[in-house]
């Protein structure tokens, strides 16, 4: 095998930014598409220029036609999907989160033991220049000790998607549905990706909206000799989104942390004497590295580079935070 032959399992919004980073691969190639009804997938495969269509996902699963799969439903299904793809001999790239349990989660992982699949989450911007730079800066002291590290991702959900006949899923309890699912667990993981691992403590609060799930989220991790992560989200506010770490011979500014990489990165330090620096970042398109990734694991038996050890700190992370709102308490996790 020289190049993977990818589907979507689905025909969500997000595989726009997946379809380009297969597309720009050297070792992958997009070639089927999956709905629960064939017209739709028909007509997907048609507007994107996609060979084949089922009008099934284990009809894709089962067809040999595949190699991989990209899983952009509902939060909800991506466990099931996942292992039934992984079972049928399909390596799987999920969108996060991988699951809003930890049973499920465990599921998956065990599916992952059981039949060698390779199984990532996809956090697209775990794997770009900038990220990896960020960590390089922070693990290297670059920072001196680093203190507080503090992170939002705000957008604002309009009216016409949360109307009964028109809801959009972030909106649906049943579907794992919230802002900390949906976008709070980017800087929740990034701030578990500077500190290396899952936090001692959390701290969260919330705001239930008219559908049932969170439309706000803040949150506070704490960590070993007292160093902190804050982090925020939000459905009902509009479009921020930044990361700080701050230590103590500097700071270090992302303005543009989770999306928007591809039309330009601003990272900024700050040292504790000295003016701000401005930080070159090599240019790569935001989603490319998560499919070359699958890639390396699948065709040379690399490790991935977010490991499913960090995948379920995310999952365990988040749902103490949820705990943590619900019971207004902290929440212990280690």
């Amino acid at each position: 095998m020289t190049k993977i032959r990818w589907g979507l399992l689905s025909t969500a919004n997000i595989n726009r930014a997946l379809i380009p980073a297969i597309r720009a691969s050297t070792r992958g190639e997009l070639v089927a598409v999956a709905s629960r009804d064939i017209a739709k997938a028909e007509a997907y495969a048609q507007k994107w220029e996609i060979p084949q269509a089922f009008g099934g996902y284990e009809d894709m699963l089962q067809s040999g036609a595949v190699d991989a799969v990209y899983i952009g439903l509902p939060n909800h299904l991506h466990a099931k999907w996942s292992i039934e793809a992984m079972q049928a001999g399909v390596h799987v790239l999920c969108e996060k989160p991988c699951a809003t349990s930890l049973e499920e989660v465990d599921a998956m992982i065990a599916a992952r033991r059981e039949t060698g699949m390779v199984l990532a989450e996809a956090f697209m911007y775990r794997h770009h220049p900038q990220t990896k730079l960020t960590g390089e800066l922070a693990h290297a002291g670059r920072l001196g000790e680093i203190t507080l590290v503090r992170g939002a991702f705000d957008f604002y959900l309009p009216e016409t998607q949360r109307q009964p006949d028109n809801i959009n899923v972030r909106l649906v309890p049943e579907y794992g549905g919230g802002c900390l699912w949906d976008v709070g667990v980017y800087p929740l993981s990034f701030a578990q990706f500077i500190f290396g691992g899952p936090p001692k403590w959390v701290l969260g609060t919330q705001q239930i909206g008219v559908s049932g799930v969170d439309e706000i989220f803040a949150g506070q991790m704490g960590y070993a000799d007292g160093k902190i992560a804050q982090i925020a989200s939000s459905f009902a506010t509009p479009f921020h989104t930044f990361v700080e770490i701050i230590g103590t011979e500097g700071r270090l500014h992302l303005s543009k942390p989770f999306v928007g990489l591809d039309e330009g990165r601003v990272m900024t330090f700050t040292p504790k004497d000295g003016p701000a620096e401005v930080i070159s970042v090599p240019e790569k398109a935001l989603y490319l590295g998560e499919v070359e990734d699958m890639h390396a694991a699948i065709l040379d038996g690399a490790p991935n580079y977010l490991t499913l050890e960090e995948t379920r700190n995310h999952v365990k992370t988040a749902l103490a935070l949820y705990e943590s709102a619900k019971t207004k308490s902290l929440i212990q996790l280690l």
